[in-house]
């Protein structure tokens, strides 16, 4: 049993949204419409292969409408396309939700500069939450360094960590960021035993 959830389009989840609907349309392998155009009409020269792909892809198409129509709030649907493929719809439902990726850099920044950890949780996942914002941005063709990532995470880290910022400081080679990770959690585990 290979049920998928669809969370519904509420009008601030868009992204969600879409990878539930690409998700559940690749699960039910009908997912190829939402990247490819309708094929050509059929005609009386039309050849058996023809027919199988241009039914195949009709049916995809009905699918995801139905699927993509069903997990929207009903205000939302207005004034989005209704004769339509489910290409052409997740195209002007994209339009409608479009967000600046400038307003995306900017919050990611924000969130990434001002990140402290408060000691709750592991620091190693602190440290995987840094490279997560880093490897959001650089889909957004912002590529911070590792080298950066090393820097703030040190620079964020409670004074209970100062030996290890200390130790970076004092050598004049980078670590990466699995060595900055293998040396908090060591420190971690040793103020534990404290």
């Amino acid at each position: 049993n290979n049920t998928v959830t669809i969370e519904v389009l509420t009008g601030s989840n868009f992204k969600k949204w879409k990878e539930d609907i690409e998700f559940a349309m690749e699960m039910a392998d009908v997912h190829i419409l939402l990247v490819t155009d309708k094929p050509g009409e059929l005609t009386i020269t039309s050849t058996n292969d023809e027919k199988l792909v241009h039914a195949a892809w009709m049916k995809s198409n009905r699918i995801c409408l139905l699927s993509m129509r069903r997990s929207i709030l009903d205000h939302l649907k207005s004034g989005l396309p209704i004769d339509c493929t489910a290409k052409e719809l997740m195209i002007a439902i994209s339009e409608r939700y479009r967000v600046s990726s400038n307003a995306d850099i900017g919050s990611l920044l924000q969130v990434l500069f001002n990140m402290k950890y408060d000691g709750y949780g592991r620091v190693r996942n602190y440290v995987i939450r840094m490279v997560d914002y880093q490897t959001k941005l650089k889909t957004l063709k912002v590529d911070l360094p590792n080298t950066c990532i090393v820097h703030q995470a040190l620079n964020t880290l409670p004074p209970e960590f100062s030996i290890i910022k200390t130790n970076y400081n004092s050598q004049d080679e980078s670590w990466s960021i699995n060595d900055l990770i293998s040396r908090v959690v060591a420190e971690e585990e040793k103020l534990k035993k404290e």
